[in-house]
């Protein structure tokens, strides 16, 4: 089995767990790719090649990090078609299927097929921009992105009110005076547009949510719209320092005028997962949700 691993280069003992990963690979015949910027790290490490190389044609991706690696390892994985698994060396790692201390046995797992793949609903994110010639202080990968989370639309600079409006298809939601816009998949529910308070989604639910970023009427509310929707966002006269930003990592600046569509991307993302592991008990777990016992050792208010 070819297994792709791509990692957070900046982890303090990533010598250590490639290490690790290495002799786990050669007890289950694992021919295992790197990501280049893993290499200068695998010193003794049996590796068979870069990463870049053998893409796609790798059985599986193994990311190493927290959510924002988990992240990058999407969009590589998820337009290809590669199943992708997270082991958490980060703090929170809400994505991320398996603890550091379970990596032998994970690998072990996914090398007998002893796994199953949840299908992600992901995003197809495009520029339109109000003007063909590109600006002059245009920065960001390109027009197009694809996103496991969201794509949020707000300000870089000062705190001052955005002018949105915002259609669903044909159908226009409203003009929104706000912080910014996010637009999320129900894999992204409990990301940032929890924060700015949308719902909780589970992830096998096939939709797509607009949450404003404090708006400056409470009358405007997260909306859920299903996944067939396509979600555009105007910037509205007079907007400064507007960027889009991708899954929290990659964006573009955006100028007065300029459309964000938004809908449903051609790919999902394939999450691998080991039976007995849930959303409800990753919540439970990660983010406390549902828990209204006392911390250890204290007392019920009241």
């Amino acid at each position: 089995m070819k297994l792709g691993v791509l990692g957070n280069p900046r982890y303090a003992d990533l010598a250590d767990l490639l290490a690790r990963l290495g002799r786990a690979a050669e007890g289950n015949e694992i021919s295992l790719y790197l990501h280049g910027d893993l290499i200068d790290a695998a010193d003794g490490v049996p590796y068979a090649g870069d990463l870049d190389a053998a893409w796609p044609d790798v059985g599986c991706l193994l990311t190493l990090g927290g959510d924002g690696t988990f992240l990058r390892g999407a969009r590589l994985a998820g337009p290809s078609g590669v199943p992708i698994l997270g082991c958490n060396v980060g703090r929170l790692g809400f994505l991320t299927s398996i603890p550091l201390s379970e990596l032998e046995t994970a690998v072990e797992r996914v090398a007998s097929g002893d796994y199953e793949q949840d299908e992600r609903l992901a995003l197809d994110v495009r520029l339109q921009r109000s003007s063909r010639k590109p600006h002059a202080d245009d920065e960001g990968e390109g027009d197009a992105f694809y996103a496991l989370n969201d794509a949020v639309v707000h300000k870089s600079g000062f705190a001052r009110l955005l002018q949105l409006r915002v259609w669903a298809d044909d159908d226009e939601l409203g003009q929104y005076s706000a912080d910014g816009i996010i637009i999320s998949t129900a894999t992204g529910s409990t990301a940032y547009s929890l924060s700015a308070g949308g719902p909780i989604l589970v992830p096998s639910l096939d939709a797509i949510i607009a949450t404003p970023i404090c708006p400056h009427t409470m009358a405007v509310r997260p909306v859920v719209l299903p996944a067939t929707a396509r979600i555009t966002v105007e910037i509205d006269t007079g907007a400064q320092d507007v960027v889009l930003t991708v899954d929290g990592q990659v964006g573009s600046r955006l100028h007065d005028g300029d459309r964000v569509i938004a809908q449903r991307a051609a790919h999902p993302v394939r999450l691998i997962r080991f039976p007995g592991q849930t959303f409800f008990s990753v919540l439970r777990r990660k983010l406390r949700w549902g828990d209204v016992r006392p911390p250890e050792g204290g007392k019920r208010a009241g």
